[in-house]
């Protein structure tokens, strides 16, 4: 296996959780490198469900060593909370380790968000309001507060209360809201740092030794390509890299240290929140593609918005990470629909593109050039080798595989864990 980097192709919620925690069967360690609680992963195991923000999904799996690592976000009462449902149901927890390099996540983030969420009225950006961007932005501007911070109590309360006087100003003067108790904040969180002490470490020592060892290790990401902080639709993105180059500066590795570079796509397309979606569907068959692949979000519950597949959006992702090969999953989602249509290109005005533009306003005027083909009846949750799919199925495959100049290697036909085609 060596190593191995799975992200999302498109804008998130792909399914990952489910791929990561299969391949995590035969890892030693898996790892969290960017986002925080604003990502949910849904992993089904020995009939059960299990729904995970900041968790690496491999901790399912006692042998694996978890780590979250110093460019995720850490909300430390989300964190808990998730280690004690895990517990409760009977997933040991001793084997996560978090990055003493993290930043955390305040009240005084949460509240900003969604503060700044209202104040931009009609031209908000749709987050999850859990503080995850205000916390980067503090990051970025040198203020933010970390895990080694936290565990040392005289420092953290020191930076907290410079935080907090200069938040509620913010939040006061500029926002008009109810500013927040120093003192309150302190007391919360070092009753959580005594939980999380023993967790706490510089994980990218272990990683380096793990590698150098010639374990197997596999990189999770969280979100999606098109949410990337930088090569999304910005505006409406992430504050982080879910691409795979931002596994290197969130775990503390090199890029000669990734081995592989696998994708995660749905037959078709989906997103939360607002921003362009050239191949979006607003009828019967959109309708029937969210309610049969359970289109809600994991972290929000809100529907999400679904459209055919679009392979000028998966050519972007192979190219910005060099992506070496894609999972296709919920094909199953697709059955029983008359005739299937792929997004080939876009047409704005008489110019045909097909690359992905990196202007929001371009992309807003771009209409989806589609192929169709024709689709294939009855359930394909039961079949497990690629040659005993409907021909048609395999001809979709085939396709998605010379539109995107990628292989294919795993194919998903349902949720469970053994719903899965290896495609050679």
């Amino acid at each position: 296996m060596a190593t191995k980097v799975v992200i999302g192709a498109q804008w998130g919620d792909e399914g990952k959780g489910k791929i990561i925690d299969i391949l995590a069967q035969q890892a030693e360690v898996v790892v969290r490198s960017q986002g925080g609680n604003n990502a949910g992963h849904t992993v089904e195991a020995n009939g059960q469900q299990y729904k995970l923000h900041l968790t690496p999904s491999g901790i399912l799996n006692p042998n694996t060593l978890c780590i979250i690592g110093n460019g995720v976000v850490v909300d430390p009462g989300i964190l808990l909370g998730e280690l004690d449902m895990l517990q409760a149901r009977g997933v040991s927890t001793d084997n996560l380790k978090i990055d003493a390099r993290a930043h955390i996540i305040f009240p005084y983030h949460r509240e900003l968000d969604g503060l700044s969420e209202i104040a931009r009225g009609k031209s908000d950006i749709g987050t999850t309001k859990k503080g995850i961007g205000p916390a980067y932005m503090d990051k970025a501007e040198r203020s933010g507060i970390r895990m080694c911070d936290l565990m040392n109590r005289e420092l953290f309360i020191e930076k907290v209360k410079a935080n907090v006087e200069l938040k509620n100003k913010i939040i006061e003067k500029v926002y008009g809201g109810t500013g927040l108790n120093a003192d309150d904040i302190i007391e919360e969180y070092l009753g959580y740092a005594k939980k999380l002490r023993k967790y706490v470490t510089d994980t990218t020592v272990l990683l380096y030794e793990a590698i150098k060892a010639g374990k197997n290790v596999l990189f999770e990401g969280a979100q999606g390509t098109l949410l990337d902080l930088d090569l999304g639709t910005y505006p409406y993105v992430t504050s982080s890299h879910p691409i795979s180059g931002g596994v290197c500066v969130g775990t503390g590795i090199g890029p000669t240290m990734i081995d592989e570079c696998i994708g995660v796509v749905k037959a078709y397309t989906t997103r939360v929140g607002k921003g362009p979606f050239p191949t979006e569907l607003f009828d019967e068959i959109g309708d029937q593609i969210r309610e049969k692949g359970h289109e809600y979000g994991t972290t929000t519950g809100r529907p999400r918005r679904c459209g055919w597949f679009d392979a000028v959006i998966v050519k972007y992702a192979v190219r910005t990470s060099g992506l070496t090969s894609i999972v296709v999953n919920k094909i199953d989602t697709l059955g029983d629909i008359k005739k299937i249509k792929i997004c080939v290109g876009y047409r704005k005005g008489n110019e045909i593109i097909k690359e992905f533009p990196p202007s929001l306003e371009e992309l807003e005027l771009c209409e989806p050039i589609y192929e169709e083909m024709d689709g294939w009846e009855g359930d394909i949750g039961h079949i497990r080798r690629y040659e005993d799919l409907p021909e048609n199925a395999k001809k979709y495959i085939e396709r998605i595989e010379k539109l995107c100049d990628v292989r294919v290697g795993m194919i998903g036909v349902g949720p469970g864990r053994d719903q899965n085609i290896i495609k050679d």
